[in-house]
């Protein structure tokens, strides 16, 4: 059995058929984890949901920040944006299926290995927080977003404050923390403190913030952290880390990573998206 870690697709359906048509992914044989933002910008976001959802136990997707958008676009707790593509999933006559098993999917993932431990997020990891906190902290919002309160959580998931975590936050200001650690964050400080403003590459940290990976003493730098969202950091492959948002929907490559028995056994595979494949 293989594992496959395929980073954001974002609508770009046409893209994600081809990639496991390369791997020959197999439903009954191998195991696949979208690492999050599995819709909006690209154009087929209904496609990739109807996509995920057939292939049962063989898939999961970790949430992504597009992914909590349009779970709170569909409940009325954010308005459309200008840029969205979500019309289609909104008028779906398989809707409300499609929400509710989105919002059952995971926030993290964890694998143990040969050689170490592989943790799965959309975004990234504070770095006070060990794998064990971040797969509790994670659990906390699945549980919310799984409840029978999920649609009041919507309403106060958004907001870039507290910009920092603490123990001792609760309620709704915790929830808000873990969502945009998990699925915002690129740069923070040395204490932590998320930075939301910049998008640009790890080169571009403005000062007093860095990649969240870079924080010296972070608590999960012994693991392998795989995650997606920061595509204009692009691939990147290290000991301790793998970036897969690759910018498909922006005319980049979808990538996929072939996990072995050990963290250290990966394979890259990509094929181009069908925005770099037209002239001009």
């Amino acid at each position: 059995m293989a594992l496959y870690l395929i980073g954001d697709v974002q609508g770009c359906d046409e893209p994600l058929a081809r990639l496991l048509d390369h791997i020959a992914f197999s439903p009954s044989r191998d195991q696949l984890v979208l690492l999050g933002d599995l819709v909006n910008r690209g154009p087929d976001s209904l496609a990739v949901l109807r996509r995920m959802q057939r292939l049962g136990g063989a898939a999961q997707s970790l949430l992504g920040n597009h992914d909590l958008h349009l779970l709170g676009v569909a409940q009325g707790a954010r308005k459309h944006g200008r840029k969205d593509t979500l019309d289609e999933v909104l008028a779906a006559p398989d809707r409300d299926s499609l929400l509710d098993w989105l919002r059952r999917q995971p926030m993290a993932l964890h694998r143990e290995l040969a050689d170490g431990e592989l943790l799965m997020v959309h975004a990234g990891v504070l770095p006070q927080w060990t794998l064990a906190d971040t797969l509790a902290l994670a659990a906390e919002l699945e549980s919310a977003l799984r409840g029978p309160a999920w649609t009041e959580f919507l309403q106060t998931m958004y907001g870039n404050e507290p910009a920092q975590w603490s123990d001792a936050l609760g309620g709704s200001a915790r929830l808000r923390v873990i969502v945009n650690a998990l699925t915002r964050l690129r740069f923070c400080s040395a204490e932590g403190v998320m930075e939301f403003d910049t998008k640009d590459g790890s080169a571009a940290a403005p000062a007093g913030f860095m990649p969240w990976f870079d924080v010296p003493g972070r608590r999960t730098a012994k693991l392998t952290v795989a995650f997606g969202h920061w595509s204009t950091l692009g691939w990147l492959s290290r000991p301790d880390l793998l970036s897969t948002d690759t910018g498909c929907v922006w005319g980049g490559c979808l990538s996929a990573v072939r996990i072995g028995a050990a963290t250290s056994d990966r394979e890259l595979i990509q094929v181009r998206c069908a925005q770099a494949q037209q002239p001009g």
